[in-house]
């Protein structure tokens, strides 16, 4: 016999999710667990018997409830699901997913709504940031169309502003968790930051990449990834975080000399892609 779990689908960034209320949830972790994977259609390459994209970026889960301390009005958990693999990773927050979870609160009263505008303070509680959402919400209503505009999303849409107030070192305890701004990973230099989510920073040219390979090779090359996943495993107890191999983070993020503007052209890796 199937249950009925009220949620809602968003895009809050780059990313796509389904939101719900705590309460609607199993409050036993494994058992919740078990519940996401479902709802996701993992674990599946293509999530088809889910609402997963078949991508880690649309395979992901907000948590919302009523703040249960003072400091804040909303609390938030993110979950990030594993899409081939049965795992759910509630060890990082999520910046994308949290820009929706404003919208979402209010609209499932939560939070009363301002008349112009609406802020809305939530607490991330895999990590216990606060971060101040202001959403637009003329007459009492959620105004989801504008003129704002993010790389990587198609078309254009209702501006969310966040202010992160503590991020530094929210997972890793430190903004440089071993204290130093270079270490040497498996032989490749690297930067270990944790300002908000932790990150491995290193030069393409020091993986023999030029970090301006089309998407489809990169994503192809598996000599890199078995490399930059040697440095992340390597890393994580470097940064306070153990052993990640069942984890998304640190993530990976390779720096090169900019070809069409800009300071730096980045290219991110997501872990268990």
């Amino acid at each position: 016999m199937q249950t009925p779990i009220r949620c809602m689908l968003m895009r809050g960034g780059t990313s796509k999710g389904a939101y719900f209320l705590a309460e609607d949830l199993p409050s036993d972790q494994v058992e919740r667990d078990c519940v996401l994977l479902s709802v996701m259609g993992s674990p599946d390459p293509r999530q088809v018997d889910g609402l997963g994209g078949a991508h880690p970026l649309t395979s992901k889960v907000a948590i919302v409830s009523r703040a249960a301390t003072p400091g804040a009005d909303i609390d938030f958990l993110f979950a990030q699901v594993g899409v081939a693999k049965a795992m759910v990773d509630t060890t990082p927050n999520c910046g994308n997913i949290l820009a929706g979870v404003g919208p979402f609160a209010i609209e499932r009263g939560l939070v009363r709504a301002g008349d112009k505008t609406t802020r809305v303070r939530v607490r991330t509680l895999n990590t216990g940031t606060i971060a101040d959402l202001l959403i637009e919400t003329p007459g009492g209503r959620v105004n989801y169309g504008g003129a704002a505009r993010i790389d990587g999303v198609p078309g254009t849409a209702a501006p969310i502003a966040i202010d992160f107030l503590d991020a530094e070192g929210s997972v890793c305890g430190a903004l440089l968790p071993t204290g130093r701004t270079r270490d040497i990973v498996e032989g490749v230099p690297c930067t270990l930051i944790d300002n908000g989510m932790p990150v491995i920073v290193l030069k393409a040219a020091d993986v023999g990449r030029t970090g301006h390979e089309p998407r489809d090779q990169l994503d192809a090359d598996r000599e890199l990834k078995q490399r930059l996943e040697g440095i992340r495993l390597a890393a994580g107890p470097l940064m306070n975080l153990g052993d990640v191999t069942a984890k998304v983070v640190p993530k990976l993020c390779l720096l090169s000399a900019p070809r069409a503007g800009g300071h730096v052209a980045t290219r991110s890796f997501i872990p268990h892609e």
